[in-house]
């Protein structure tokens, strides 16, 4: 006689498989489900820590969704976080006949190398490029779906 198994529920310190969608009133910012899986561990900030309150406590297996307020998931948007480029600085970082136009996204190194992160052009003019540094949902109103799949 074999008892019954208990779904896995979610703590601070999970190792989750899952799918899920990151909106704002734009529309998705991140969707998995048509992909493969996401896996991430909580407690390592690859999720907003507001995101993550909400999956602690959910069993393996639970499809739910999430309003977040405007600033919760992201916080507010910073205008310390709007900066001018050189586009001299560009060129020595990537390619010198690269063209900058607002809306595109470009990879940069974090100081140690060891990472990177991502600024959205918002402008430009002959010598520099201006770039948003704050999430692409800051300051906004965030739908999270999620689908857990695996909980270790």
């Amino acid at each position: 006689m074999s008892l019954p198994t208990s779904a896995a529920v979610v703590s601070a310190a999970s190792f989750l498989t899952l799918h899920y969608r990151l909106a704002g009133p734009a529309g998705d910012i991140i969707n998995t489900f048509a992909d493969k899986p996401a896996t991430l561990s909580l407690g390592t900030g690859e999720l907003s820590p507001a995101m993550e309150q909400r999956l602690i406590g959910l069993a393996e297996g639970t499809h739910a969704t999430f309003e977040l307020p405007a600033g919760e998931a992201f916080g507010e948007r910073n205008a310390e976080m709007q900066q001018w480029v050189a586009k001299t600085l560009l060129a020595r970082m990537g390619d010198p006949d690269e063209k900058y136009a607002v809306g595109d996204v470009v990879q940069f190194p974090t100081p140690d190398g060891t990472g990177s992160y991502a600024g959205a052009v918002i402008e430009s003019n002959d010598t520099a490029v201006r770039f948003d540094f704050n999430h692409p949902l800051a300051g906004q109103p965030v739908t999270f779906e999620v689908q857990l799949i695996g909980v270790l």
